[in-house]
């Protein structure tokens, strides 16, 4: 019964005495069921009961049929004739409420999009609000030619009319599957999703899609784990850098080797082997931190726990924090000033403990995203001013980096540690992101004595410049080792190619075109460059509680005039962009406020519009890029510096970013500019000409991506 609570075919079920069933669903329930749920329970046998008479014996019956990616149950499904019924009862209800529907359409796709014996069948999600007076009229298929009907509503009088109308529409169905029940079930969660299942002690593998041949994040997840053991049982250090596609799963494993390693198979943690789990990326930290405590805090009510909102953000923010809290953390046990260039634990502000060096350094960090840290300069003008604002600890003549300082505090323990750094490849985004080769030099020239397992996959030209293999070759610490890469996206589980698509778009290639052709019919990617018409294709897309959004870069600037606003910074406002209600004018769903590659960076959505600025332009077989004055005119950005060479990458980064942001599908939205002028001739808006916009456009329509 590990997949549901309860199960049988019709005939048995109607047989069987109430409280028997009754007391096979109580028995199956982990932990004490809430008297609603098990008032609930009665009403619906009872009322199934009813309902079923006359109908083939051999049809069957489920109760509370867990879908592990929402964490949920469907409180009944009904496999009738070939047809697949999720009912989703409110019990007393007499009104219909949007979000209930959303509900039950929600297990329907999931059903349709994961479940193996299920994606080639009619599924009819029911709303059954039992003092309902009314029932569907309608009985239709979605617009989606995906054999969901569209949802239907009823009262707990027309619920048998009801499921007799539906197998008089569809007679002919082929026979479900006798192992329906255990069907494979390959589901692929978002971040906000899985860091919730996780949270609840489980596994990756248990929540996201397999193919054995292909995913590998149990794979990864088992070494890492192993080095951690080694380090362990050889008191040594060791650090290992783990890569993979955009949306292969780096957070996820870096999630479930926090948790493991932390509980270690126990309810509580095991003391003095923890791991923390840390990100530079402060949307990502701020949403999954409020996500998580949310979810907490309602199962906990729920369960009759007294629990505040604010206990629950506190609990969970021991597990994933920012990186820049850690390090804040570390600065104010050093001795200060620095002298000699040399840092040093201060005695009189953390105590060294024996055998094991000084408290408040974990034996495993997990560094997401860890690409990302900062340049030595950079970190160091920052600690010279204290912080962006000058109100926090000022640290003069710092003489690390941010890679270099997080392993020297790792370094402080006497016994072992592990670090784990999960790298995605072209995705820095911001002037003082160091890249990789930042943290391979410091272990070359100051900790020599780490030992050091890196994915092969870290020596191609999309990780340091392809410099790795030169940086590395004297170390003889080095194992490469192949489970380390991650090289299916988990995030587009209609495209596992997208990554390759998005790759082959932005470096020219020449072979954007044919990998489109194999993905467009799982994934669409639509071209427009009317914004009206991107959004329009984005709502009729999207169903439940799916979400959309429109993405910008940070570069952008001329989105005012298609009625489009910037996401204000904020970590809040990210938070209320993915986690909002569909009906709140904060949400990503409304389509007002677009976000930028720093807010969505290690997050998803379901579909996505990218809307394409004049920031970076294809001109003449090339990609130019341009920065708006803040008046009147785009400025070239040219090679002519380092630094501006470090910049143009970051742009053309934060349209990869943009464009693997998407679990379903995107449209991407070029504009027209404005071929206007005034009654003097002169260009009505100079800073959205035409010509700004149409290379690009002609470049993404020579890929013969589809227009709408």
């Amino acid at each position: 019964m590990a997949r549901c609570l309860y199960h049988s075919n019709f005939q048995n079920f109607m047989k069987a005495d109430n409280k028997s069933i009754f007391g096979t669903l109580c028995e199956n329930y982990h932990g004490e069921a809430l008297t609603t749920t098990r008032d609930a329970w009665l009403r619906e046998i009872s009322i199934l009961k009813n309902v079923l008479r006359g109908f083939d014996d051999n049809g069957e019956i489920v109760f509370e049929y867990d879908i592990p990616r929402l964490g949920k149950r469907v409180d009944v499904v009904l496999l009738l004739k070939g047809i697949i019924f999720c009912l989703e009862f409110k019990v007393g209800e007499s009104k219909i409420l949007e979000g209930d529907i959303d509900q039950v359409l929600d297990y329907a796709l999931d059903l349709k999009n994961f479940h193996k014996f299920s994606e080639d069948h009619i599924i009819v999600p029911v709303l059954i609000a039992t003092n309902y007076r009314s029932s569907s009229k309608l009985i239709q298929m979605s617009v989606y030619d995906d054999k969901v009907v569209n949802p239907i509503v009823s009262g707990e009088a027309g619920i048998a009319e009801l499921l007799s109308e539906v197998l008089q529409k569809f007679p002919n169905e082929p026979p479900i599957d006798k192992n329906w029940i255990i069907s494979p079930y390959a589901p692929t969660p978002t971040i906000i999703e899985a860091a919730k299942t996780l949270y609840e002690n489980h596994s990756v593998e248990n929540i996201t899609r397999h193919e054995a041949d292909k995913v590998s994040t149990d794979q990864t997840i088992a070494y890492i784990l192993k080095i951690v053991r080694d380090s362990k049982r050889e008191n040594k250090k060791s650090i290992c850098f783990v890569t993979g596609v955009p949306g292969a799963g780096k957070t996820l494993v870096g999630l479930e080797v926090a948790i493991k390693q932390t509980y270690q198979g126990n309810d509580e943690p095991v003391h003095d082997e923890g791991a923390v789990y840390l990100s530079g990326n402060g949307p990502l930290v701020a949403v999954l931190n409020e996500a998580l405590a949310q979810d907490n805090y309602k199962k906990c009510r729920e369960k009759g726990e007294p629990k505040k909102l604010t206990d629950s953000r506190r609990e969970v923010s021991k597990s994933i924090q920012m990186i820049h809290r850690y390090r804040d953390n570390m600065l104010a046990k050093i001795k200060n000033p620095v002298e000699n260039g040399i840092l040093e634990i201060d005695p009189h502000k953390a105590v060294k403990m024996e055998q094991a060096g000084f408290g408040e350094v974990e034996h495993v960090a997990i560094f997401d995203e860890a690409q990302r840290s900062w340049t030595h300069k950079r970190l160091a003008d920052y600690l010279k001013r204290g912080g962006t604002y000058g109100n926090k600890l000022k640290v003069p003549n710092f003489p690390l980096s941010e890679a270099a300082f997080l392993i020297w505090s790792l370094d402080q323990r006497e016994d072992w540690a592990t670090i784990v750094c999960l790298v995605g490849g072209g995705q820095e985004i911001n002037t003082g992101e160091a890249g990789i080769s930042e943290w391979i030099k410091a272990l070359n020239e100051k900790f020599p004595h780490w030992n050091v397992y890196i994915s092969p996959k870290l020596t191609e030209p999309e990780y340091a410049e392809g410099k790795v293999n030169d940086l590395l070759k004297d170390n003889p610490n080095v194992t490469y080792a192949e489970s380390l890469h991650l090289g299916v996206s988990l995030r587009s589980f209609r495209a596992e190619k997208l990554s390759a698509f998005v790759h082959s778009l932005l470096s020219f290639d020449g072979k954007a075109y044919a990998i489109y052709d194999e993905i467009k019919e799982k994934y669409p990617i639509v071209l427009t460059r009317d914004i009206a018409k991107a959004k329009k294709w984005l709502h009729n897309k999207v169903r439940g509680t799916e979400r959309t959004g429109v993405l910008i870069t940070k570069e952008s600037a001329r989105f005012k005039p298609l009625g489009i606003h910037v996401l204000p910074s904020g970590d809040e406002n990210a938070v209320h962009w993915f986690l909002e209600d569909k009906a709140d004018t904060r949400a990503s769903n409304y389509l007002e406020d677009a976000a930028t590659e720093i807010q969505v960076q290690g997050l998803e959505l379901d579909y996505t519009c990218v809307l394409w600025d004049a920031d970076m332009r294809y001109e003449n077989g090339a990609w130019k890029f341009y920065r708006f004055n803040g008046q009147t005119k785009w400025v070239e950005q040219k090679a002519e510096t380092e630094s501006r060479q470090e910049l143009m990458k970051y742009m053309l980064n934060a349209y990869r970013v943009l464009l693997t942001r998407a679990r379903m599908g995107m449209v991407i939205c070029v504009p027209y500019g404005n071929p206007n002028k005034n009654v003097n001739g002169f260009w009505e808006d100079s800073t959205r000409l035409p010509e700004y916009y149409n290379g690009t456009y002609e470049y993404l329509k020579s890929l013969r991506i589809e227009e709408i």
